[in-house]
């Protein structure tokens, strides 16, 4: 196959992710836009066929995002999503064989993940004004994802059947269309409950169905929504910049872990496959005690130690 075909080609990959992948929309898109710079290296470097894309060929890509300035986080995300690709394109005999490498593409850095402190989280909660209906809904939302850890994805699609109030149990839809049980602690379900007997009725409409939280005209909060609404109340609680839902899903692992969690349950909590995943947590916290160790201890660090 030439790569004169590649906008039907992408067509067919887009539906592989959404059907056989189960992905959502939003990890679909982010697929596609990074795959898309390897057509443009294409029609660059004259590649006709597919078959083409040899090892050589592709160190070749990698040092051209390098040259275009890319940072190594992005290149290894793009990196993530060529091999979903080149093993697809394998599975449907367009290629011979996957000719990227296993290891050693490109070393990825550990990057500790942000989390907010236990009083930056307290001033996040407390931002939404709770005299109006709409900022019951967002002081609702805002709890239910510290106090459980989902994935902005997750909150979109959780609907009013999938909250137990009295067992303080949610019923979660995960990456992989994987089913999970999440718990909540009383503040995000009282919160909760608010929302649902005050404000919720009042925006229910024939095209509500059965979803969690709506907006102001009664359809589904969509999740860019959701993640504009983190991005304005953390402004409006004078926090730092790049504040998002998944620091708040950060913030809850490290603050379980503080707390004396055990990994694995905070892995399944999370929907976490591989205990691997949630184990970046622990140097978060490890790092932590470090920085608590070093201001505090008074022979910890040679100025200290000098009178």
């Amino acid at each position: 196959m030439h790569f004169s075909e590649w906008h039907p080609l992408m067509k067919r990959f887009e539906n592989y992710l959404k059907v056989h992948k189960s992905l959502s929309p939003l990890t679909v898109r982010n697929y596609m836009t990074d795959i898309k710079p390897l057509h443009e290296y294409a029609l660059q470097n004259k590649l006709e066929d597919f078959k083409s894309l040899e090892r050589y060929v592709l160190r070749g890509y990698l040092s051209w995002l390098v040259s275009l300035g890319y940072v190594r986080s992005s290149i290894m995300r793009k990196v993530s999503t060529l091999r979903i690709f080149l093993r697809w394109l394998t599975k449907e005999n367009i290629i011979d064989h996957d000719p990227l490498p296993r290891q050693g593409v490109m070393k990825r850095e550990i990057r500790l993940p942000r989390f907010l402190s236990k009083e930056e989280i307290y001033k996040l909660l407390q931002s939404p004004d709770t005299s109006k209906s709409l900022g019951i809904r967002d002081r609702a939302i805002l709890e239910l994802l510290y106090a459980t850890g989902l994935r902005v994805s997750e909150i979109n699609k959780l609907n009013v059947v999938d909250i137990d109030l009295g067992t303080c149990e949610l019923r979660v839809l995960g990456k992989g269309m994987k089913q999970r049980s999440v718990l909540m602690g009383i503040s995000a379900r009282d919160a909760l409950e608010l929302y649902l007997k005050e404000v919720r009725p009042n925006l229910e409409c024939k095209d509500s169905y059965k979803a969690l939280f709506l907006n102001r005209y009664g359809t589904r909060l969509s999740s860019r929504s959701i993640q504009q609404k983190i991005r304005y109340y953390s402004t409006k609680a004078a926090l730092r910049d790049g504040i998002h839902t998944h620091t708040l899903r950060h913030s809850f692992a490290t603050h379980m872990l503080d707390g004396g969690a055990d990994l694995r349950i905070v892995q399944d909590l999370l929907g976490h496959s591989s205990p691997g995943t949630t184990q970046i947590y622990t140097h978060v916290t490890q790092s932590k005690a470090k920085e608590v160790y070093l201001s505090a201890h008074p022979k910890a660090t040679i100025h200290k130690i000098k009178n």
